[in-house]
């Protein structure tokens, strides 16, 4: 049994004295539920992405089902999309009773291979969804000339993207535009910019971000905001069955601070990384990042593989640095591998299943402190040593 009296986390949101402010501020309004704060996080978050607009929601899993329900996906369809991805990617689909198709990621991006979109692409497809994975850029050009001429529209999961960009045309361009049809973000403690939980759909089309509003409501005619706010008497109706996926002001005040905070988090989160990739490209067995040139991630998460050269598995380095008082994470999960999707499929993943079992996720939050980063860096530089 381990004795180490270290402990460093995994993750740690970046929460302080203007967060609770902001909430102590929400809930003393005597507003709390999706009113004021909720519209001014949506058009400050679609400035910042440089989306026309933005739709806030409880979680990206619903943003997810929203972006499907409302462009119609349902039972029968099809929906490609990437099984290396977390379970709520392919749920989404199923919940609009659709069927997930499958295809292998590029083991050097962790993101959809865009040479195997084509191919999976049927009468029954109505859609596309690649996944920004770790924050990392997917190659959404190659992506979108496919959608386009299929006539498909695309949306993105960029749950962990927050602040990533591409290089579109010679210019650096935020995830979230959107470029495909549609965006999903994620706001869980796990994610850079956090509210708790919570989630936003961006667009470029107002009549999907009309459709958003009324659905993520109930399907509610008139917003609960205007009727109160209303001099005269208003019965709302409900001609859509809706959801209830909305956001809460409180939250929303939080994603606002969080939001002001973000280029600082970011720059912090950046130079952690480079000082881990410059260490470990001198480690033989473990190989960091390697970003293409057109892309920025936000290094919501700090991918290393575990190659055969190196002494332990990667299980086997987990739990070393876990007996160390480090805590680390297995490589992305793959939905295909899930008792729940069992029998869906015979997929040929091979890419997104070597990168579930030999990746492993180390730690990396704005708060770090040097010294951490520095101990977890000794750590492998002594497993690196070990005799196989």
């Amino acid at each position: 049994m381990s004795t180490c009296t270290r402990k460093i986390p995994i993750a740690r949101p970046s929460l302080g004295e203007e967060e609770a402010e902001a909430a102590r501020r929400a809930i003393l309004s005597g507003w709390i539920t999706q009113g004021p704060e909720v519209a001014a996080f949506e058009e400050e978050f679609a400035s910042y992405v440089g989306a026309p607009h933005a739709c806030a929601v409880s979680s990206c899993t619903t943003a997810l089902h929203l972006a499907l329900h409302a462009l119609g996906v349902g039972p029968g369809d099809e929906v490609v999309t990437v099984s290396h991805s977390f379970i709520a990617t392919a749920n989404a689909v199923r919940y609009c009773g659709a069927v997930p198709v499958f295809v292998d990621i590029d083991p050097r991006t962790y993101n959809m291979d865009p040479g195997l979109v084509e191919g999976a692409i049927t009468p029954r497809t109505r859609a596309i969804i690649p996944v920004h994975q770790m924050g990392i850029p997917c190659d959404m050009p190659a992506i979108l000339e496919i959608a386009s001429r299929r006539g498909l529209p695309v949306v993105e999961d960029a749950a962990c993207a927050i602040g990533s960009e591409m290089l579109i045309d010679d210019r650096w361009e935020r995830i979230g535009r959107p470029h495909g049809t549609i965006s999903c973000f994620s706001f869980h403690p796990r994610k850079i910019l956090t509210t708790g939980d919570g989630g936003m759909l961006t667009t470029a089309d107002p009549e999907l971000d009309r459709r958003f509003r009324l659905l993520r409501q109930h399907g509610m005619s008139v917003p609960d905001t205007v009727r109160h706010s209303a001099s005269t008497v208003i019965f709302e109706e409900y001609p859509v069955v809706g959801f209830n996926y909305r956001m809460t002001d409180i939250q929303a005040a939080i994603g606002r601070v969080q939001l002001e905070k973000l280029p600082a988090m970011l720059a912090r989160r950046r130079d952690l990384a480079d000082r881990y990739t410059g260490i470990l490209l001198g480690i033989d067995g473990l190989e960091p990042l390697a970003l293409p040139a057109w892309a920025r991630t936000n290094f919501q998460s700090n991918p290393v593989r575990v190659t055969p050269r190196f002494p332990l598995t990667r299980d086997a380095v987990i739990q070393a640095l876990l007996d160390r008082g480090v805590s680390t994470r297995r490589g992305i999960m793959n939905a295909h591998q899930e008792p729940s999707y069992t029998g869906t499929g015979l997929w040929s993943l091979p890419h997104s299943e070597h990168a579930r079992d030999q990746v492993l996720l180390l730690p990396l939050y704005d708060t770090m402190d040097p010294d951490d980063q520095a101990y977890i860096l000794d750590q492998l530089r002594e497993l690196a040593g070990r005799e196989s």
